[in-house]
């Protein structure tokens, strides 16, 4: 069946690991018909966690796409990794979706990653909803969890759904917008029924605060409501959809997947008030750099988005995409922009997991996959033609966690590479590159779990031997005061000769100052057409400083005098006359190590906040400010590179697992005494290993 853009929702689930959003995903499968049958994650045969690495684990890893029927609607549900590991597929499944559900588990309530989550979708000024979870769970409170929402999010969560008992007692839920109660069943879909007695009176309280959160939907409800205290069920829901389209009003389910209850309703509500993609919009950058929203629309040509690329053992290379104008046919042509080269489609698929289902066609804001594309890449935008226009690229957080990595087997280099680079364009948060510098295969993503996971991966499928060990950190060198310099190049052989003298000058620069090249000769001393040599003479010299032979940074290096020779000077001549004498003039300006500085921010459980600050001090960081919401803590600091290699590992430790960060560049910084002895020391040693190999 064909849907238009007005008969399509797309909804993120996302949560905290173990908030349950496997188990309520493939209940709403079971519950909308798409699985005949229901599976656990402990069976390791849900539609959702397929992979060998997710049964093996008992976690999502990657994201899944599944959609459901329900009264003419088409919605389409993307089940998130919960691990803050995993938080590319997160990021993608949010920037497709016009909303999101939250799953919140009915004990532990709000955790550390539905904050960074809520934190996420606030800055997008995404539509988001709450499924509070596993409500038959003993302690488990639906009204708690609600006060936790509030009191973190500082939002006022509206049921729609509200649970009849809870724990051992819990029988189901109530749809608040249509007054029906849905009994638990654990073997079978929910069953309707009318709403017992003894929840009437919930049931009247939780209508009069649905009626007053739709009143907020637009001016014209909030006055019949205002004139009545009282709206119809098809005004309540007109309203709410509008409020919720408008971030206006924050929806919240009360469920318990694992006997069938809270599903059914959820998915009547998804499709009666969740937004559709029309009237939402995404953002396009021209040649220039400007950017514009363009809203999603079916009447204009034809462009897409690639959100995702992943690779399947039988269909090759899928690339998920996004319709934002016209629609998307099988037997159609499109452009690549990024790449300027056209694509013909020849088969186009939507999905329910791993299964492909062949499609006709896209309309504008749905979502499908087109196999076996040669060109196109996550973040690449397909169009009917070149326009000029490509979409924003997805927003991913910076990899924190790095290792050295080489295969044991030397002839393994090469297939090593491929597999890593494969991964590098699966997940965008996973980086593979060679640092030329420290001369190290380094790979970096956002944790070591998800490293952990692709390195088995390797070992598994490419049958190679990985060695790792913590990289080696990329420290500069700099100067503390000016000093000067001069150096002559001189040598004599049959022919020709090599002349060249240079006086230098150097002086320090504020940090981040970078280089700076002065040419200050008067009355020809050196000849202009010799400058280049002179400079390119200096920059060869700042490749490897006096210390450890690190690249120097933050000098001014002025050229004040010189002397050349008519017949043997040359280029080449300057060339080594500069670098000698900017050796030379550094060993005097007091030159220092620079160590790269980190800005980190963490998120603890308030209980873990003083040993998180602690370690930190121990770690020379220097904590820049802290906040604390709902028992949830965020520590601000600046912490050296070379106390964050194994941070991942450290925190884990320090909170049981419950601990994330970020972390990001600021800026280098001097190091003197035992540190920069035992960096010197480290370098001379690393130079002596690579001599002998």
């Amino acid at each position: 069946m064909a849907y238009t853009t007005d008969l399509v929702r797309n909804v993120a689930l996302a949560g905290h690991g173990g908030s349950g959003k496997t188990t309520l995903f493939e209940r709403l499968l079971y519950a909308g018909g798409v699985l005949a049958k229901p599976e656990t994650v402990e069976s390791g045969h849900t539609l959702s966690d397929s992979s060998p690495e997710e049964i093996e684990r008992k976690i999502s890893i990657h994201t899944t796409l599944a959609h459901i029927e329900r009264n003419g609607k088409k919605i389409n549900f993307f089940d998130t990794p919960g691990s803050s590991d995993f938080t590319g597929d997160v990021t993608l499944s949010f920037r497709a979706s016009e909303s999101a559900l939250l799953a919140v588990d009915g004990q532990a309530g709000v955790q550390i990653e539905t904050v960074k989550l809520w934190r996420n979708l606030e800055t997008r000024k995404k539509p988001r909803g709450f499924v509070i979870t596993k409500l038959d769970n003993e302690r488990a409170d639906f009204e708690a969890a609600l006060r936790d929402i509030k009191e973190k999010f500082k939002a006022d969560p509206v049921p729609l759904t509200i649970p009849m008992g809870a724990g051992a007692g819990f029988k189901g839920v109530i749809d608040v917008l249509a007054g029906k109660a849905y009994l638990a069943q654990a073997d079978a879909p929910e069953k309707e029924a009318p709403v017992p007695q003894e929840f009437e009176a919930a049931l009247a309280q939780a209508r009069e605060r649905l009626m007053e959160a739709a009143a907020e939907g637009s001016d014209a409800l909030m006055e019949k409501y205002l004139e009545s205290m009282e709206l119809s069920p098809e005004d309540t829901a007109q309203g709410l959809a509008g409020a919720f389209a408008a971030n206006k009003v924050v929806p919240a389910f009360a469920s318990a997947a694992l006997k069938n209850a809270g599903l059914l309703p959820l998915l009547d509500l998804a499709a009666r008030v969740f937004p559709s993609p029309m009237g939402a919009s995404d953002v396009v950058v021209d040649s220039a750099g400007a950017q514009q929203d363009l809203s999603v629309d079916p009447a204009k040509p034809f462009a897409g988005l690639v959100i995702k690329t992943s690779y399947d053992q039988f269909s090759g290379k899928l690339s998920w995409i996004k319709v934002i104008t016209g629609k998307l046919g099988a037997d159609s042509e499109f452009v690549n922009v990024k790449e300027n080269k056209k694509e013909r489609v020849s088969k186009l698929y939507t999905c329910q997991g791993k299964k492909l289902e062949e499609v006709r066609e896209l309309a504008a804001g749905d979502i499908g996959i087109i196999t076996k594309s040669q060109s196109l890449k996550t973040n690449d935008t397909a169009a009917a033609a070149d326009t000029g226009l490509h979409f924003l690229p997805l927003r991913l957080p910076e990899p924190v966690h790095s290792i050295a990595v080489n295969a044991a087997a030397k002839k393994d280099d090469v297939k090593l590479g491929e597999f890593l680079a494969r991964a590098a364009e699966e997940d965008l948060t996973f980086r593979y590159n060679f640092n030329a510098e420290t001369k190290e295969t380094v790979i970096s993503g956002m944790g070591e779990l998800q490293i952990s996971i692709i390195l088995d991966k390797v070992k598994a499928q490419q049958k190679i031997d990985v060695e790792t060990r913590v990289p080696r950190v990329a420290y500069r060198e700099t100067i503390t005061k000016k000093a000067g310099a001069e150096y002559t190049h001189k040598k004599q052989t049959g022919g020709h000769g090599q002349y060249g003298k240079v006086v230098l000058e150097i002086a320090p620069l504020p940090r981040g100052g970078g280089y700076q090249f002065v040419n200050a000769i008067f009355g020809g001393a050196i000849p202009k057409n010799y400058i280049p040599g002179v400079e390119k003479g200096v920059i060869e010299g700042m490749s490897r400083g006096v210390m450890a032979q690190y690249p120097v940074v933050d000098v001014e290096v002025k050229i004040v005098d010189g002397k050349y020779h008519p017949v043997d000077s040359s280029e080449l001549s300057f060339k080594l006359a500069a670098r000698n004498a900017f050796r030379e003039a550094m060993r005097q300006a007091n030159p220092t190590l620079l160590e790269p500085v980190m800005h980190l921010t963490v998120w603890v459980e308030d209980r873990y906040l003083g040993d998180v600050m602690s370690d930190l001090s121990g770690k020379r960081g220097r904590i820049l400010g802290q906040d604390s919401t709902g028992g949830i803590a965020e520590i601000r600091a600046e912490v050296p590179q070379a106390e964050l290699l194994r941070y991942s590992i450290d925190l884990r430790s320090i909170t049981s697992g419950t601990g994330s960060f970020s972390v990001e560049f600021d800026h280098y910084a001097p190091i003197a005494g035992r540190i920069a002895d035992d960096v010197i020391k480290a370098a001379e040693a690393f130079r002596i290993e690579e001599s002998e190999e």
